[in-house]
């Protein structure tokens, strides 16, 4: 569908409209009495979120970021799925999968009772998916932009197979100063350190501070976590449902600079919180069997 079309289908006047973004990708536009909000139709992607009020943008978006078709955007929440990290098999196939590459949807817009704006977004299997992953399947994200961003991420089987999945909603979070952020909420979960060559560790019993490169997977994480962001005293509070691991990664200075799509000191303004079912929490969907992800982010002062 065209930037027209997409308008005079699922525009809400004084509140959501379908513009070009860069690389010419279609960028939808909110404005509600809660919060500015984008989100890209290629892989569904929420690149900005500022509730009313808040100094700064609550996502990082890199300013080498690539906006082209097939290609992930460094920033916003990407969608990691059918499996998060790596080709779990070895195949040399894409990292993190199929979803944050491609172009979804658009099945619906509204307006909530309480004036919040909601975005239904879709993608199905394709030929060209199922030579990559040869599972049918429905996807389905609801963007609901209030006082909270709440993203949900519906999975549908729709073969006559079992599958399995592993996903996360990929949160960069915007910070004024990577030393001066931690994570809280995480004291009591172990972890695998990937940037420690993938070894278990016990809780640490403390929060996650950021002083090099960070790359865990904790398990049985809480159901709501804490992005504490002391250079802007503020607080990014993270509900998680549908999920028992959470990832927290910043790719520190070495890493940052072997990054095309990344500026060497972006790594000091922004830490991914990420929630999902990834290691060994394995999700198995039988035929007709769906299973939802769901992040609610909301912002509030230090304190």
């Amino acid at each position: 569908m065209t930037l027209e079309d997409l308008n005079a289908e699922h525009a809400i006047a004084d509140q959501l409209r379908f513009v070009a973004g860069p690389g010419g990708l279609p960028l939808i536009q909110v404005r509600n009495v809660h919060a500015e909000a984008a989100v890209c139709v290629h892989g569904a992607q929420v690149l900005s979120y500022r509730p009313v009020g808040a100094s700064a943008d609550v996502l990082f978006v890199s300013e080498r970021a690539h906006f082209q078709a097939g290609k992930a955007i460094r920033g916003g929440v990407p969608i990691c799925w059918p499996w998060f990290g790596a080709d779990p098999q070895g195949l040399g196939r894409p990292s993190h999968g199929v979803a944050r590459t491609r172009r979804w949807s658009v099945r619906g817009t509204a307006t909530t009772p309480g004036g919040a704006t909601q975005i239904t977004l879709g993608l199905m299997d394709t030929p060209e998916t199922l030579a990559i992953w040869p599972h049918t399947f429905q996807l389905t994200m609801t963007i609901t932009v209030g006082a909270t961003l709440r993203l949900a991420l519906t999975t549908l089987n729709t073969g006559e197979a079992p599958f399995q999945i592993t996903q996360a909603l990929h949160s960069y979070f915007a910070v004024g100063g990577i030393a001066q952020t931690s994570v809280t909420g995480l004291d009591g979960c172990p972890y695998i350190d990937k940037a420690a060559g993938g070894v278990v560790k016990p809780p640490t019993g403390c929060a996650v501070t950021f002083a090099a490169e960070v790359d865990r997977i904790y398990t049985g994480a809480p159901a709501e976590l804490a992005l504490v962001d002391g250079a802007r005293q503020r607080t990014v509070r993270i509900g998680a449902e549908g999920s028992h691991t959470a990832v927290v990664w910043n790719p520190g200075a070495t890493l940052a600079a072997s990054m095309a799509d990344l500026q060497d000191d972006e790594y000091l303004r922004f830490a991914c919180v990420e929630t999902a079912n990834a290691a060994d929490e394995v999700i198995t969907l039988p035929p007709g069997g769906e299973h939802r992800l769901v992040a609610a982010i909301a912002l509030s002062p230090m304190g």
